[in-house]
């Protein structure tokens, strides 16, 4: 499973003054749950982030943003942001902030372990 170890360290250490953070191997790479639900995926050259839904159309217009696609289909909310778009902290930031910020209103998963 190849992913990018630099990019998941930058995500590791934004996520490092939450309390509930969860690293899990999916989707080729490292996803980080937050609160028990998927927030920021890494892989080999790109952030994987899960945002509000009705978000997602301006996002996409943001360089090196796409839609998730799996299989033949899109998935609104889940978007792919390629490491040339995130190379400052600046840009990272939106993109970690805009992640957190959706976590905190999105469902949670039915499987989840109570604490």
């Amino acid at each position: 499973m190849a992913y990018n170890e630099q990019l998941t360290n930058r995500v590791r250490t934004a996520l490092q003054h939450l309390s509930d953070v969860e690293e899990k191997r999916m989707f080729r790479g490292v996803t980080f749950m937050v609160n028990g639900k998927m927030c920021i995926g890494v892989g080999d050259d790109e952030l994987l982030c899960r945002i509000d839904p009705a978000l997602h159309e301006d996002a996409i217009q943001r360089k090196g943003c796409r839609t998730m696609n799996m299989k033949g289909r899109e998935y609104k909310g889940y978007v792919l942001v390629g490491e040339d778009a995130i190379k400052t902290n600046t840009d990272f930031d939106y993109w970690i902030e805009l992640s957190l910020d959706f976590n905190k209103r999105a469902k949670s998963s039915k499987n989840r372990k109570k604490k």
